[in-house]
């Protein structure tokens, strides 16, 4: 538990100044690597003819949703075509057209959700320009719409920002050299890179076994920094060579959360009161906005409720086994690797469902039920900090919501950032809301309704439904994280977790995009003694209970008929 406060702690640090670069980033201002990074941006701007003034919001959504269209026909080619012998050691062939689909369609939308198995699946050529190259432009999108939906929110410009401008800044002066620095350290503890073909060993059995190569460690850093998911090898972060021991297991949280969390701490600095403040205060706000601390606290709250309910079902350990004549005193060790045990283990998977990442260091099916009931609600939920910029975009939705109702409590027109919140701005929230619960709901009905859909099914009763609903929770969240006893390499998996993978990613932000471009041309309203004070601890609460309750009632039922259920069986 010890190890667990220090992590935790470690982590609230660091965001602060990694949240203040980032402000200086997005806000255009001065940093000490301008000298280096400004000739690299101004270089790329030349040669691809970027015009950088303002864009409105409909213009920001369809730069972002032209640009990521293209890569993602490239990158579908790419996949098609790799069986060419260009960094194809291994022979590897061309993948099929529904998997390549839904391959390209989870690593442009941030998912990185794998049907396939990456290291027999995927040749060199596809893991870098396709995968790894995916992984840097999704999580880009992903920060340069939060950015331009919280300039909107700010409204202290007559523009939502460049989208071409954002990702490049984002892509040059955060990505690349983070990446660099977290791809040296995994070398330096043993993961792979390079782009030799498999290799043969004798092991010391006196067996021959095949170890898979291939430019791994790249591919990692820019996995868990960019809050992407997925691996190189199909066992993921339980493999040895993605994940070595628990100082790399260490080093690949931190990177899932580093930036999510700067990412509320550069939101709080962006909006930050314009009013006259003395220099004590105005340097306090430059630590931390007001504005921030009630979204802050919200996802903190929620992320330590989780790692300790997890903690607690993992450390439990499995009745039936116990049974059985098996010793539990280490708690439920199925599926867990033992160098990393109980605590690394219940920690890692809180983390990469809270922070949409996807990576597992363990097998996530045989979890047990009140544990995978924890990476379900995380998933379900989708604003526990959340993926690159898009968590703390969902958050923005449950806070709208909840001064619209905090305002009709007090018969007053809601207001939030000296913006008055009207029908126009509530309509588009509430249907942002419901869009990932629909998502969710619809397709797991549709998958235990359809033969297609029952086939792909490993488990009989609760643990077969919580399959279905974990796959498209991943799928709707962007995560990309499954409970791996699905049979998902089908027509109707590939084609159904697209969709939601799709309509999961791009219909929430620009729908936020919409709300923060409305905002932006109100005129500012004064403040006053009526007005709703939204850095209180009183809000705070109100907006986690709203959360809490729009949450149970949409995902409650289903909850019930899967995990809930087969914990009450388990422990019966």
């Amino acid at each position: 538990m010890l190890q667990i406060l220090i992590f935790l702690a470690v982590f609230v640090v660091i965001i602060f100044p990694m949240g203040k670069y980032m402000y200086h980033i997005t806000a255009s201002q001065h940093t000490f690597a301008d000298p280096i990074f400004d000739r690299v941006d101004n270089v790329i701007y030349r040669l691809c003819s970027i015009d950088r003034k303002g864009m409105q919001w409909k213009q920001y959504a369809m730069a972002m949703l032209t640009t990521n269209a293209i890569m993602v026909l490239i990158g579908y080619l790419i996949l098609r075509i790799q069986t060419v012998p260009f960094f194809n050691p291994n022979s590897i062939g061309g993948m099929e057209p529904v998997l390549s689909f839904n391959t390209v369609i989870s690593f442009i939308t941030n998912t990185d959700l794998q049907h396939y198995s990456g290291e027999s699946g995927l040749s060199y050529l596809s893991q870098m320009l396709v995968i790894t190259f995916m992984m840097f432009t999704s999580s880009a999108t992903g920060f340069s719409v939060a950015a331009a939906v919280i300039r909107g929110f700010a409204a202290k410009t007559k523009t939502v920002g460049n989208f071409y401008a954002d990702i490049i800044r984002i892509t040059t002066r955060v990505f690349l050299p983070l990446s660099l620095a977290i791809g040296l350290l995994l070398v330096s503890q043993g993961v792979v890179q390079n782009l030799s073909p498999n290799t043969t060993v004798q092991t010391i059995e006196g067996k021959y076994q095949d170890l898979s190569m291939g430019p791994v460690a790249a591919l990692e850093s820019i996995k868990h920094l960019g809050t992407n998911g997925g691996g190189f090898f199909g066992a993921n972060s339980t493999a040895p060579f993605e994940n070595p021991n628990v100082l790399t297991n260490m080093i690949e949280m931190l990177s899932m959360m580093i930036l999510p969390g700067s990412v509320v701490v550069m939101f709080g600095l962006m909006v930050r009161s314009r009013g006259k403040s003395s220099e004590k205060d105005m340097e306090r706000k430059r630590l931390f906005s007001r504005e921030a601390k009630p979204v802050f606290a919200v996802m903190f709250f929620l992320l330590v409720i989780g790692i300790a309910v997890s903690f607690w079902a993992e450390q439990a350990g499995n009745p039936a086994l116990q049974q059985v004549g098996l010793n539990q005193s280490m708690g439920s060790m199925e599926g867990k690797e033992m160098r990393f045990g109980i605590a690394q283990s219940a920690l890692f998977t809180t983390v990469t469902t809270a922070f949409t990442t996807g990576s597992v260091n363990n097998m996530h099916d045989t979890l047990t039920p009140i544990g995978g009931m924890v990476a379900l609600v995380n998933m379900m939920l989708n604003l526990v900090f959340g993926g690159k910029g898009v968590g703390l975009i969902n958050m923005l939705m449950y806070v709208i919501l909840t001064v619209f109702i905090c305002g009709l409590m007090v018969g007053r027109t809601p207001e939030y950032l000296a913006k008055k919140i009207e029908g126009r701005e509530m309509k588009l929230t509430a249907l942002a809301i419901i869009i990932h619960p629909l998502l969710i709901l619809s397709f797991s009905a549709l998958a235990i309704a359809l033969p297609a859909g029952l086939a792909g099914i490993s488990n009989p009763g609760p643990h077969g439904f919580t399959q279905v609903l974990y796959e498209f929770s991943s799928a709707s969240a962007n995560n990309g994280s499954g409970f791996e006893g699905l049979g998902d390499n089908t027509y109707f998996w590939n084609i159904t977790t697209g969709l939601a993978m799709f309509f999961g990613r791009y219909l929430s932000m620009i729908i936020m995009l919409a709300v923060a471009g409305s905002l932006m041309l109100k005129r500012p309203v004064s403040e006053s003694i009526g007005t709703l004070k939204t850095d209180t601890g009183t809000f705070t609460i109100v907006l986690f209970m709203v959360i809490i309750i729009i949450a149970a009632l949409t995902f409650f039922p289903a909850l019930i008929l899967g995990p809930i259920t087969e914990h009450m069986v388990l422990w019966n």
